[in-house]
């Protein structure tokens, strides 16, 4: 296989991509620096990043407020992440028995 851009000789070589444990085949050209991914170990790498991904999960207790009700505070990480500031209104939605949904903003 040639290089596209000089015509040199591409060397064959296994990579390794974080997060991914399967190796990535790519074609490198020493001459101009060329290099290109093999489309099916490449693919393969993001499918096994994409599996390991995981929503984040924080372990919360649930407080008593006055007059019956429940209330939870928000971890400061949680709010700086989803830009959320005092008094701001939310949406609450509960899908099933197991899940609370809260959905920032519209």
């Amino acid at each position: 296989m040639n290089c596209p851009k000089c015509n040199s000789k591409l060397k064959r070589i296994s990579v390794k991509v974080q997060d991914a444990e399967s190796p990535v085949i790519s074609y490198q050209c020493r001459e101009c620096g060329y290099f290109d991914f093999e489309g099916k170990s490449i693919n393969k790498a993001v499918q096994e990043i994409k599996t390991k991904e995981s929503a984040l999960r924080i372990r919360q207790k649930v407080i008593k407020l006055s007059h019956g009700r429940l209330g939870m505070y928000i971890n400061k990480d949680v709010a700086r992440s989803l830009n959320l500031k005092g008094g701001e209104e939310v949406y609450v939605s509960v899908p099933d028995k197991k899940h609370l949904l809260v959905a920032v903003g519209g």
